[in-house]
């Protein structure tokens, strides 16, 4: 594992990379807990929306573009802020980089531990859902909990659509909410597990377009612990503030509102075309 050896010259910094705008959810609890840490953003634009793509289409293009843009940008630890790309891509990506490589899990962990009734609902993209990774999660680590998948694939387009400013309203919510609690024991769901980085920016429309309060829960909290455990880990010392942001697409498509979505961090845009194996 590197030190910190090399890095006296520059700020320590973490690279967030997903397809979408999804991540800054992750970024936000990253940047709330570990304010010192400079974050760069790579979006796989080029190749959005993961959900759509078959895993023998994905895994190496995750792999390459995401090792492509780890060299650009000379960033100290790789965050894989989706689920997909987490579900599938982990192993190869920590085999072929040498920084460490943190990946996003559904909280079903944290969930059943939480949950009084013993019933808890996984909303995730339909790839995240039916994936045999998150099977296996549910048979690890439900603890027993009896578990309803619910499959939300539009959640992904309101999230980046609250982003570009556009309300979501409760009634945009109605299909993904019958099927989390108009489902045989959906009565008895108390706790939510929000498998998609892209669901917590929906969090408030989500309670508020819900029967009855529940626990909604998202791995932000789990994802910025572990960064900072291994920036300890490391001896990356954090200045006060953070130094310059870059932002890294893998194409032009819809430049303009990924910036405007990223805005908040005040990211630099270094422009498209990260190099990506054929």
């Amino acid at each position: 594992m590197p030190t910190g050896s090399g890095h006296s010259n520059k700020a320590p910094s973490a690279l967030i990379f997903d397809s979408g705008v999804g991540a800054i959810s992750i970024a936000r609890e990253v940047r709330r807990q570990i304010p010192g840490l400079t974050l760069h953003f790579g979006i796989d634009n080029g190749f959005y929306p993961y959900g759509t793509k078959t895993e023998e289409e994905l895994r190496p293009r995750i792999v390459d573009t995401a090792s492509g843009m780890m060299a650009a940008c000379g960033a100290d630890i790789l965050v894989v802020g989706c689920n997909t790309a987490s579900t599938l891509a982990l192993p190869p990506l920590r085999e072929a980089l040498s920084q460490p490589v943190v990946g996003v899990v559904p909280a079903i962990k944290p969930a059943a531990a939480a949950s009084a009734t013993g019933t808890i609902a996984l909303i995730a993209t339909e790839g995240t859902v039916n994936r045999r990774y998150t099977r296996e999660l549910i048979e690890q680590f439900a603890n027993g909990a009896h578990v309803i998948n619910v499959p939300a694939p539009e959640l992904v387009g309101l999230a980046e659509a609250k982003l570009r400013g556009e309300a979501v309203t409760s009634t945009d919510l109605i299909p993904v909410i019958e099927r989390i609690f108009s489902v045989p024991n959906g009565n008895l769901v108390d706790t939510a597990v929000l498998a998609c980085t892209h669901f917590p920016l929906l969090k408030e429309e989500l309670a508020k377009a819900a029967p009855r309060p529940v626990n909604w829960l998202d791995s932000g909290d789990a994802i910025a612990r572990r960064v900072r455990w291994l920036l300890d880990e490391l001896k990356l010392e954090l200045p006060q503030t953070p130094g310059v942001s870059q932002l890294l697409t893998s194409s032009d498509d819809n430049r303009e509102q990924i910036e405007r979505a990223f805005a908040e961090f005040s990211p630099s845009y270094l422009g498209a075309g990260i190099p990506i194996k054929a």
